[in-house]
């Protein structure tokens, strides 16, 4: 089988966890990760076997630091067939002309402009019309959890529009710099949050407006979603088209006692999850509830690594031609989704 030879340019929160799903994947071969800091996550890079590449004008500091890179950006992308960008918000934009220059497609992630990739992606709504194109955004952590829910009940109920608050971490665990502390911030001060515009870069002809909050926690996002169809809905049936995919994980509060933010966390950590990591989308089962054609739920996104699966997808389908079906199956069973409580 030959390989898809994949580049990481940054290597933080999700860099290091889409370098690690890429190491498991049979059909891909990372072959060299982008730093410009010689800090201890350059030194992880080396230490675990990975070949380190630099920018040009950084190869002398890192040196200085006893870190031997292995060569410079420019030689890493002459190598790779995509480039997985991770870099902080706004600092894709940055390198899309380098990436042009060379000729590799490219996956951004959702802290860049929408205007940055041909489309933008999510896995479970347009992975087929994105085969083939030259540059991808994976949507940010929130709109991924909302298209993923969005777009699994569109398959069995035609949904006529959606209203989500959107109650926000203030920060990654890591950010020890940033707040709110003891404060609910509006995240923005107004409404629709760009949550909303986000999901219709997806799917444009949804009615959908997103009201956003910062809350002082680094944990867990949390969704409090109403929808409405076009024709009435069961329980029952919500539930079912639910379990119809592993990216979405039901929780039983009554069963598991698992009611907060908290106990998610502490779930995936005594289930052995590398850092607590949970890629699938968190619904709290007690929570759904169905009225003619309403439905309100409630739902928790992992910020740090939700976005994991959609990049691999994405990879497969920017430089490949996969079945939409088997493609996220055997990413689904490799990241182990869907095995939780």
């Amino acid at each position: 089988m030959t390989k898809i030879k994949v580049a990481i340019n940054g290597f933080g929160t999700i860099g290091k966890r889409v370098a690690e799903a890429i190491q498991l994947m049979p059909d891909m071969e990372l072959i060299g990760v982008v730093k410009t800091r010689p800090d201890y996550l350059a030194r992880m890079i080396v230490r675990n076997g990975l070949k380190l590449y630099v920018p040009e004008d950084k190869l002398n500091t890192f040196k200085e630091t006893g870190i031997e890179p292995h060569g410079v950006l420019q030689d890493l992308l002459r190598e790779a067939e995509v480039v997985v960008d991770a870099t902080p918000g706004g600092v894709g934009a940055k390198y899309k002309e380098i990436y042009e220059k060379y000729g590799i497609k490219v996956i951004f992630q959702g802290g860049e402009k929408p205007f940055v990739a041909k489309k933008s992606f999510s896995s479970l709504c347009n992975l087929e019309e994105c085969i083939g194109s030259e540059s991808l955004r994976v949507v940010s952590c929130n709109t991924t959890a909302l298209l993923r829910l969005i777009c699994t009940l569109n398959k069995y109920f035609k949904i006529k529009k959606v209203r989500a608050t959107i109650i926000r971490r203030a920060a990654d665990p890591k950010e020890d710099k940033r707040g709110p502390v003891d404060s609910i911030k509006l995240n923005p001060a107004e409404i629709p949050s760009h949550h909303a515009e986000d999901v219709k870069t997806v799917l444009p002809w949804l009615d959908i407006l997103t009201t956003a909050f910062i809350v002082p926690t680094t944990l867990m996002h949390v969704h409090s979603v109403y929808i409405v169809f076009e024709n009435n809905v069961d329980r029952k049936d919500i539930i079912e088209s639910l379990r119809s995919t592993k990216r979405i994980l039901l929780l039983d509060t009554e069963s598991t006692g698992i009611d907060s933010t908290a106990k998610i966390i502490e779930a995936a950590r005594d289930l052995g999850r590398k850092r607590h990591d949970i890629p699938e989308l968190v619904i709290w089962k007690n929570t759904i509830y169905a009225h003619e054609n309403e439905l309100w739920l409630v739902q928790a996104v992992h910020q740090e690594s939700i976005v994991v699966p959609e990049n691999i997808d994405a990879i497969r389908a920017i430089v490949s031609s996969p079945n939409v079906h088997k493609t996220i199956e055997l990413t689904d069973e490799i990241l182990g989704l869907g095995k939780f409580i």
